[in-house]
């Protein structure tokens, strides 16, 4: 980082390195801890190119980062600096070598700068945004920050986009975040593809985000914790919660959904004419404060929260990454797994929410055993307006007074049964057997042999689980065999010699109706890998209506 110093003076703008704020005329402006720290070097460096890379190594100390960051500080620096003090480009960016400051700079040195404002008011205390710091999962960087050290872990999962840095730039948001933090060891995240996560080609299914979970809670070295989902982290909390039930330890969702499209059962989701609407608002006032009236009625008319939004929004996520997501999260329906969660769940929902209504969160509840329902006043959807203290007194009193052991053996898994159902000989049996083996492996699954012609194998992500029976129905008719192959999600217990519950059985049913060479999987399975580029064909009639009320559909690819 920069050397030590009071600050710098250019034209009428003054750096408070002590104080760590950027101000214009004696008023201080906004900035996140890194753009600061980005342009604190570039600054100090003044009139010289400091090279990408040397200036990601100095605001990101011995942490890999995307160069998309970097961008974005840059970006978000210009635009403050613009803002102030039109018609004067600050930041010059030098091609294939780097960026330059371009203004003449005084360093102050033993000057104290009279203005103490800080980038976070903080209530008259003193408080710096906690460090960013980075998890591998598979190939992608995830961000994230630990805050607090209470006797609990607490992971919170924020819906649709997020951006660490400015979660802080907004003081109901970080006093709210703060909050949790008294009571518990606060995990945040940005999820891949949003906020100083790595940008991915391909948005993440819930099952990647769910991986995500984990590779930053063994960063940290939590072996379990709770988990706190608003709006759309509630499904994919869910959806870690009944996976890894010995790892949680509590389940909240706050204004949650289980479904995201109408259908007559669950009639209170939009329509997919009204999705494609908010896609179309998505493509053409993205920048802007989109979806602001929804979530955060209470203060849609208030321009520094507005402003503060559309920022956040678009710090958080590209146009066409913010409608990649909305489309993924459309796709999502966790019905079926509902009442496979064990752990103790907190479902927090606010009477007049104008974004996911109330009787959705209701569904929630109802369908998790044993779960406890908590209904509040209020139209905002955003849990740190409005109302904020009632919902952190039901989560403080919910994770403060709950005993959160759990002895169930049961957990959510998604279930391979794999028939050989045409003669082979010994050979090729063996072979075939082998490469499903490493295949299972690979797809981080376990596998459980049970006869010469049939081989059961448990996962815990459904894509996993589809990508591998297509390797190995593919590999079986090279050699050539013909295999039939059933897949469900639901709950079973994985215990040798082989999984058991019905779950299992479902699977073996729908091998059983596949035919030779094919893929069946239940519209569990389906549901739950939305966003995954997998794709489903209906199975037309394998079976009666009357055998099941889930009934298979085709896995293609």
């Amino acid at each position: 980082m920069a050397r030590r110093t009071r600050g710098f003076r250019f034209g009428d703008f003054q750096i408070d390195a002590v104080e760590r704020v950027l101000s214009h005329k004696g008023e201080p402006l906004v900035l996140t801890a890194k753009a600061f720290d980005t342009l604190l070097v570039l600054v100090e460096q003044h009139g010289h190119v400091v090279g990408k890379q040397d200036l990601m190594d100095r605001v990101w100390p011995e942490t890999h980062v995307d160069e998309n960051n970097l961008a974005q500080n840059i970006s978000a620096l210009r635009r403050v600096l613009g803002s102030a003090a039109p018609g004067h480009e600050y930041i010059e960016t030098v091609p294939r070598r780097g960026y330059r400051f371009d203004d003449d700079v005084i360093d102050l040195d033993e000057i104290v700068t009279p203005h103490r404002t800080r980038i976070l008011p903080a209530q008259g205390d003193r408080f710096s945004p906690p460090k960013v710091h980075y998890a591998r999962s598979g190939d992608v960087n995830i961000a994230y920050e630990v805050l607090g050290d209470g006797p609990r872990d607490l992971v919170f999962v924020m819906g649709w986009i997020s951006h660490l840095d400015y979660f802080w730039t907004e003081p109901s948001f970080a006093r709210f975040l703060r909050r949790l933090a008294s009571f518990s060891r606060l995990i945040l995240f940005d999820k891949r593809g949003t906020g100083l996560s790595d940008r991915v080609a391909d948005l993440p299914t819930l099952e990647q985000r769910m991986d995500d979970v984990r590779a930053v809670l063994d960063a940290v070295g939590s072996k379990h914790a709770s988990l706190c989902g608003v709006s759309e982290g509630g499904p994919m909390c869910a959806l870690y919660a009944a996976t890894y039930p010995e790892r949680t330890d509590a389940l909240i969702m706050i204004g949650t959904y289980a479904r995201r499209l109408w259908t007559p059962d669950y009639p209170w989701a939009p329509t997919r004419e009204q999705r494609e609407h908010f896609l179309r608002t998505i493509a053409n006032e993205w920048g802007g404060p989109v979806g602001v009236a929804e979530r955060a009625p209470s203060r849609a008319n208030d321009p520094d929260f507005r402003e503060w939004w559309a920022t956040y929004l678009r710090m958080g996520a590209s146009p066409g990454a913010a409608e990649r997501l909305t489309r993924m999260n459309s796709e999502v329906d966790v019905r079926h797994l509902l009442p496979t969660i064990r752990v103790p769940t907190l479902v927090i929902h606010r009477t007049g929410d104008l974004c996911l209504r109330v009787e959705e969160g209701r569904f929630v509840a109802q369908n998790i055993p044993g779960s406890k329902w908590v209904e509040l006043p209020g139209v905002d959807h955003l849990p740190f307006v409005g109302d904020q203290d009632a919902v952190l007194d039901a989560i403080e009193e919910f994770l403060t007074g709950t005993d959160h052991a759990t002895e169930s053996a049961d957990v959510l898994a998604t279930v391979v049964a794999v028939t050989i159902d045409s003669p082979a000989g010994r050979e090729n049996l063996e072979r075939h057997h082998a490469h499903a083996l490493r295949e299972v492996e690979l797809f981080r699954g376990k596998a459980f042999p049970d006869r010469d012609d049939v081989m059961l194998a448990t996962f815990d992500g459904p894509a996993r689980a589809v990508r591998c029976a297509t390797a190995i129905r593919d590999y079986a008719q090279q050699l050539p065999l013909s295999v039939r192959i059933g897949i469900h999600t639901g709950e079973c217990r994985v215990s040798e010699p082989r999984p058991s519950g019905a779950s299992v059985e479902r699977a073996r049913t729908i091998a059983g109706v596949a035919r030779p060479g094919e893929i069946l999987a239940s519209r569990t399975v389906r549901d739950l890998v939305s966003g995954s580029g997998l794709v489903f064909h209906s199975s037309g009639p394998h079976m009666e209506p009357a055998e099941s009320a889930d009934p298979p559909v085709f896995v293609v690819g």
